[in-house]
C-alpha cells in the first residue's frame, strides 16, 4: 500500500456498484478512510466494506439520498464524527430514466436532475466549508460524454452532466485561493449495471475508436489520480474523458 492518502478521508457517493464501488476500493488502497455511500440497500455497500478491509483497509458503510438535503448533511456529520474531516469527494451517484422527450415525463426529468445534479450541488456544499477551512481538498465530480456531446433519449442525463460539467468550473474558481481542487470526470460506455441491459452495443462500438467499452477499474484509475496524486494539485476546473476516443 502506498501513502498518497494516508489519514485522509474520502467520500464516494453511490459507491455499492459500477464505478462507485471501483472508486472506493481504490482510494482505500491508498491508505484513505473511505465512506461508502448507498442509497437504498445496504448489502451491495457492505460487501464493498468487506472487501477493502479484507485487504487491510479502513471503511463504513452510510446510507444517504444525495438528492436531499438533510440526508447529505447527516452524511458529512456522521463522517466527521467518525473521521474528523474530509479531505475527497467523489461525486458519483447517478441514476438515468431514457426516453425519447416526446415521451419524457416530468418526473423523470426532475428525477434525474435531482439526483445527477441537485445531488452534486448538495454534496459539494456540504464538505466546502470543511475543505476551505482545512485549506485543502480534492472535488471529483462525475459527468459523462452525453454532457459533452448529447445522446438521443437522455435529454434529462445530458442536461444533468452537463450541469455538472458548468458547476465543477464555478466552483473551481471559487475554492482555488484555498487549494481545493475541483474536477470533472467524464466517463463514455463503461462496463457498468447501467450499460449491461444496452441492445445495441455493436452500434455503439462503431463510434468507440478503441472498439471496446471501458472498465470501471480504468475510471476509478483517473478518479484515484485526480484524488491522491501529488501531480494532480496543480489541474483544477478541468473536464477529463475516458471515452476509448469518442470525443477528440
Amino acid at each position: 500500500m502506498s501513502a498518497l492518502l494516508i489519514d485522509q478521508v474520502a467520500v464516494v457517493t453511490g459507491a455499492s456498484r459500477g464505478i462507485g464501488r471501483a472508486t472506493a476500493i481504490a482510494l482505500a488502497a491508498e491508505g484513505a478512510h473511505v465512506v461508502v455511500n448507498y442509497a437504498r440497500s445496504s448489502e451491495a455497500a457492505d460487501a464493498v466494506v468487506a472487501t477493502i478491509t479484507g485487504d487491510g483497509g479502513s471503511a463504513i458503510a452510510l446510507q444517504a439520498d444525495v438528492s436531499q438535503a438533510d440526508q447529505v448533511d447527516a452524511l458529512i456529520k456522521a463522517t466527521t464524527e467518525k473521521w474528523g474531516r474530509v479531505d475527497v469527494l467523489v461525486n458519483n451517484a447517478g441514476i438515468t430514466r431514457d426516453t425519447l422527450l416526446l415521451r419524457m415525463k416530468p418526473e423523470d426529468w426532475q428525477a434525474v436532475i435531482d439526483l445527477n445534479l441537485t445531488g452534486v450541488f448538495l454534496c459539494t456544499r456540504a464538505v466546502s466549508k470543511l475543505m476551505l477551512k482545512q485549506r485543502s481538498g480534492r472535488i471529483i465530480n462525475i459527468a459523462s460524454v452525453a454532457g459533452l456531446m448529447g445522446n438521443p433519449g437522455q435529454a434529462n442525463y445530458s442536461a444533468a452532466k452537463a450541469g455538472v460539467i458548468g458547476f465543477t468550473k464555478t466552483i473551481a474558481k471559487e475554492m482555488s485561493s484555498r487549494s481545493v481542487t475541483v474536477n470533472a470526470v467524464a466517463p463514455g460506455f463503461i462496463k457498468t449495471d447501467m450499460t449491461e441491459d444496452l441492445s445495441n452495443t455493436e452500434e455503439i462500438l462503431k463510434y468507440i475508436p478503441l472498439g471496446r467499452y471501458g472498465e470501471a477499474a480504468e475510471v476509478a484509475g483517473l478518479i484515484r489520480f485526480l484524488a491522491a496524486d501529488p501531480a494532480a494539485a496543480y489541474i483544477t476546473g478541468q473536464v477529463l474523458t475516458i471515452d476509448g476516443g469518442m470525443v477528440m
